[in-house]
């Protein structure tokens, strides 16, 4: 619900802060004064396309911001969090028209393309009357409406499912076919391709294992080099390696355990040390007495790896994933081997789900039928009674031209109407007259108000060349749907500004130099002028003024 509007520097609005309530508003004025500005600054803060030429006279930016209560409609909560909007169940939307650089566009403090302002603005607000902004013009709004009348949504939804699971399987089948079209040839390379990896007989972990030896094979000169000038240094090299020098020393330091038994533990330590190196220079001579630097392993290693890598980079793969890359293989011969298991399969896959689509869609249909025929009827009901005796509203069910499964059954739904005796029925969104308009959507409004998920509708013009007992009916079928949606209603007729649950007034102001519009909600007594001079004219009597108070007691005797 649109709990408040803030205008500043618009058109001939200098500054607005107009609050809102639930139930019908209507606003009322005199000719001129710009009762439509409030809904054209709507419309904008909804996401129309803006004009510079829109900003007040000598202002630099126009500026407005709508606040709306979302708390209670899960489905806006959930788009504003998908879109990262949301703000602890808070919903403004702002625009900010410059006069020299276009428009800016903010939900919840952050700014925003214009389609997505656009696309959560028509969720929030249905504006009736101008033409961009109209949801039932379009093709999809008519379908769900229907569908929500019907109250057939569930299958509707099984219909679009069906269809989607229809389509997922008839591209596998597509897909199966285009490649069993290439098979023959794919299958015989494969076959060469494994064949190539089972002659090279790749075992586990062998490329790792070449690998380390190559690496000591092409370097074993250095390594039995640096281990036999270890040897030398440690052991091996008569008195003066270190094992012969360190004996020496702990022999001189053993001496002197009596003299001072502290020495003791450094005895200990180099005792230790020097076994430690008579070991290691054991393991380094046993590695190297079997260090094999056999020249023709070396090559037979080259060649082995060589192998390897050549058909690795064939396959444009790390030479690690030959394993893996030869079990795709297999995997991917198996699937074309069985393809024709498979073809057969999915065939009759496709086959059931169309079967089962025709069976829910031609059920849908036949339910839209009786739906179309019975709110087509209700909709004409209503706006002979809104000012169009000889109006007919009708809804066409339109075949498909396509013979295969759609998401939205075998047919298109498109709203009609025929204003006037003798001419055709024409799609609602080619009808001229925007005061007819503006009926017919209040018609298809009231009806569908019980599945209406839009909260706040706006009607300007719904009483254009209308008057008398049919004014009063258009007043009653808005303060009706006001019931259970907010309701703004620009009108020029005191039979429908009396139904009102809340009156704005729209005058126009000027010092001479500058004019201003300005709005102000009016109270009890201030009302019953305002009807009053509706009724009257330029000369209210007492009698218009008790006529004017006897219609707002009438329509709040009614709720």
């Amino acid at each position: 619900m649109l709990n408040q509007i803030h205008i500043r520097d618009f058109a001939i609005i200098d500054k607005l802060e107009l609050d809102l309530r639930a139930g019908m508003t209507v606003l009322t004025g005199e000719t001129g004064a710009g009762k439509s500005i409030l809904v054209d600054a709507l419309g904008l803060v909804l996401g129309d396309r803006a004009d510079s030429d829109t900003v007040r006279h000598n202002a630099k930016r126009a500026e407005i911001s709508a606040s709306f209560a979302v708390d209670t409609m899960p489905h806006i909560l959930e788009w504003l969090e998908e879109h990262d909007l949301d703000e602890d169940g808070e919903c403004i939307l702002r625009r900010v028209i410059s006069a020299s650089r276009g428009s800016k566009g903010y939900i919840n403090g952050r700014p925003v393309p214009l389609q997505i302002m656009k696309e959560l603005g028509e969720m929030l607000v249905d504006i009736h009357g101008q033409h961009q902004h109209q949801s039932l013009l379009k093709a999809d709004v008519q379908r769900i409406s229907l569908d929500d009348f019907a109250g057939h949504q569930p299958l509707a939804s099984e219909v679009a499912t069906l269809h989607k699971s229809w389509k997922s399987t008839r591209n596998k089948l597509d897909n199966l076919r285009q490649a069993a079209r290439d098979r023959d040839a794919r299958i015989e390379l494969l076959h060469y391709h494994i064949d190539e990896l089972d002659a090279l007989a790749l075992e586990e972990n062998e490329l790792k294992t070449l690998e380390e030896e190559h690496k000591r094979l092409a370097n074993g000169g250095t390594i039995l080099e640096q281990c036999n000038n270890a040897l030398a240094a440690l052991y091996e090299g008569e008195e003066q390696d270190a094992l012969s020098t360190l004996t020496r020393q702990l022999s001189q330091l053993e001496t002197l355990r009596e003299t001072d038994p502290r020495i003791a533990t450094v005895c200990d330590l180099l005792s230790e040390a020097a076994v430690q190196i008579e070991e290691g220079c054991s393991e380094l001579r046993h590695y190297v007495d079997k260090l094999d630097l056999d020249p023709q392993r070396l090559q037979w290693v080259e060649q082995r790896l060589s192998a390897i890598y050549d058909i690795a980079r064939k396959h444009h793969v790390d030479a690690h994933q030959l394993a893996p890359l030869y079990d795709t293989f297999n995997d991917e011969l198996a699937e074309l081997e069985n393809a024709d298991h498979q073809l057969d399969e999915l065939q009759k896959e496709v086959m059931q789900l169309e079967q089962r689509y025709e069976v829910q869609a031609a059920k849908l249909s036949k339910q839209r039928q009786k739906a179309a025929a019975k709110l087509a009827k209700s909709v004409t009901e209503i706006i002979h009674q809104l000012g169009m005796p000889n109006g007919l509203f009708q809804i066409a069910l339109n075949v498909r031209d396509e013979q295969e499964p759609h998401p939205h059954g075998h047919e298109t739904i498109v709203f009609e109407v025929a204003a006037n005796p003798g001419q055709p029925a024409k799609p609602l969104s080619k009808v001229a007259s925007g005061g007819e308009l503006s009926r017919i959507s209040l018609a298809i409004q009231v009806l569908l108000s019980s599945s209406q998920h839009i909260p706040t509708l706006i009607f300007d013009e719904v009483d254009t060349g209308i008057g008398g007992g049919v004014a009063e009916t258009v007043g009653r079928q808005l303060r009706t749907l006001g019931q259970r949606h907010q309701v703004l209603c620009v009108t020029h007729l005191p039979q429908v500004a009396a139904l009102g649950h809340q009156h704005l007034y729209v005058s126009k102001n000027t010092d001479g130099s500058s004019t201003s519009t300005q709005i102000q909600q009016l109270q009890k007594k201030q009302r019953q002028e305002e009807i009053a001079r509706m009724l009257g004219g330029m000369e209210i009597t007492p009698q218009t003024r008790a006529h004017a108070q006897e219609m707002i007691d009438r329509a709040a005797a009614l709720s």
